[in-house]
Formats: structure tokens, sequence, C-alpha cells
């Protein structure tokens, strides 16, 4: 990848600062994690990650002010009403980011063996993310290059 060296990017004007300021704690990500997977309710990502208390609530405070997740209120028989968690579209386009770190992780971290197998759900076959070009091609990492604005 070509990046040229002695140009600054200021961190307010770059996509990957900007995201790093709300997503790049361990605990944020896990719940974002946890999210996808599926789970809903503030005692499963307590169960789930062995958060402390305080932290969940503050991580899950600051994913619903970015709009990450929206809270969504359930009520079990005979209990008062509670909100549950869901992910917004604009948390859903976080999958992407998500299936990348874990592909990365699984590949050098877990010597290639992945705790969970993520499969195209019409038929079965394993994916990985990739990068395309607007025409849908697929394009090396080494292709890359970085034009300033």
């Amino acid at each position: 990848m070509l990046i040229k060296s002695r140009t600054r990017v200021p961190i307010d004007k770059c996509g990957a600062g900007l995201a790093a300021e709300i997503i790049s704690d361990r605990w944020t990500l896990l719940i974002i994690r946890e999210a996808f997977y599926g789970v809903k309710r503030f005692n499963d990502f307590l169960d789930c990650l062995d958060i402390p208390r305080s932290v969940l609530t503050s991580r899950l405070k600051s994913l619903v002010e970015h709009s990450i997740l929206d809270r969504e209120p359930y009520q079990e028989a005979g209990a008062r009403t509670r909100n549950g968690y869901k992910l917004t579209k604009k948390g859903a386009d976080l999958g992407i980011m998500l299936l990348a770190i874990m592909e990365w992780g699984d590949t050098y971290m877990q010597n290639g063996q992945p705790a969970v197998d993520v499969v195209d759900m019409r038929n079965g076959k394993h994916v990985k993310v990739g990068i395309v070009d607007e025409a849908q091609e697929t394009i090396k990492l080494s292709d890359l290059g970085v034009k300033w604005r």
C-alpha cells in the first residue's frame, strides 16, 4: 500500500480516527460483537462478557448516544418494562470492520482456528472479508493507494 510519508491527516478529518473515538476500547468492541451475535438484554451482555456492570452501563449509553445501538423496550410477564438493545443501520454497518478484525484475530491469534464460522446463509459457504472496487472487482491490499484531498 502506497502512503505518502510526510502528509499529516488530522484525526478529526480521518474516518478511522473519528471511529476510534467511539469504538476503540475493548469493551465497546465486544459489546458490538455480542449485538451482532444477537444479544439484546443488559443481563445477557453481563453474562456473555463478564464485564463490570458500571462499564457496561457506560458503554451502552455511549453506543446509544452515537446511534450505534437503539434502546428497545421489552417486558417479561410480571416484571417491569426494561430496555434491550439492537443495532441500528449505523451499527450494523460496522459488521465488515468486525468481521475483518475477527478474521485477523483468527489467523494470527488463533492459528487459523476460529471460534465461529461465518457463512453465507443462502448456501452455507464460508465467507471472508475482501476489498472490491466500484465495479465489484476484487483488489489485493498491495494494489491499494491513497489519494490526498
